[in-house]
């Protein structure tokens, strides 16, 4: 998991100027800090599935899965796991 937040952390300070510092905690919302608009997360999406090889589907897009570092890992690592045991 930890090379799941190292990937979103540069992914978010190289796309978003994000300073990785205190700035960014794992558990902040990228909507209500209004780091990520809508263009944006269409481009994180398409970050994830190519970084990690999943697809994120039409019915995945939600906050709970996609609008924190925390959310993401747990959302790759669900989908990951799901892949290894199909």
């Amino acid at each position: 998991m930890e090379q799941i937040e190292s990937k979103v952390r540069q992914f978010l300070r190289e796309n978003f100027f994000v300073d990785d510092s205190e700035e960014l905690q794992e558990d902040m919302s990228f909507m209500q800090t209004h780091l990520i608009d809508s263009t944006g997360f269409v481009e994180l999406i398409a970050f994830v599935e190519e970084s990690f090889g999943i697809e994120v589907r039409d019915e995945e897009m939600l906050p709970e899965n996609l609008d924190s570092i925390a959310s993401l890992k747990r959302y790759v690592t669900r989908k990951l796991n799901g892949r290894v045991s199909a």
